[in-house]
């Protein structure tokens, strides 16, 4: 399906856990997207110790609505000069086009993440 094409949205009732399944350990992020109706989408983010190098930023043309459930991580955006400490309940709103980058995530335990993207 193209991008920006509109999907039906799903007649099928799903249930599950946020916390099941979390690996101990993780060579990389793992993504587990939940719902997909091509104008919302919402993942869970499992985070162990990962972030994105110094010169890597996200530059996303989706607004992004993300709050850690567990665990703690640190953002940097490009055009702000202090890092957000994000601890669990802690949520951000992502305009599109904001470049940013996650510049630390706990490296002891798990930080897990729900992200809803959508258009700005």
């Amino acid at each position: 399906m193209s991008k920006g094409a509109r999907r039906r949205p799903s007649t099928t009732v799903s249930s599950g856990n946020l916390f099941s399944v979390i690996p101990k350990k993780l060579k990389d992020e793992q993504f587990t997207e939940f719902v997909d109706t091509g104008q919302v989408r919402i993942e869970r983010i499992v985070s162990r110790g990962h972030a994105c190098g110094a010169d890597d930023w996200y530059d996303e043309q989706e607004a992004e609505w993300v709050v850690v459930l567990a665990g703690a991580a640190r953002l940097v955006f490009e055009d702000e000069t202090e890092p957000r400490m994000l601890a669990p309940g802690d949520y951000v709103y992502i305009p599109p086009r904001k470049r940013h980058r996650v510049d630390w995530t706990d490296p002891d335990e798990p930080t897990v993440w729900l992200a809803v993207h959508f258009p700005g």
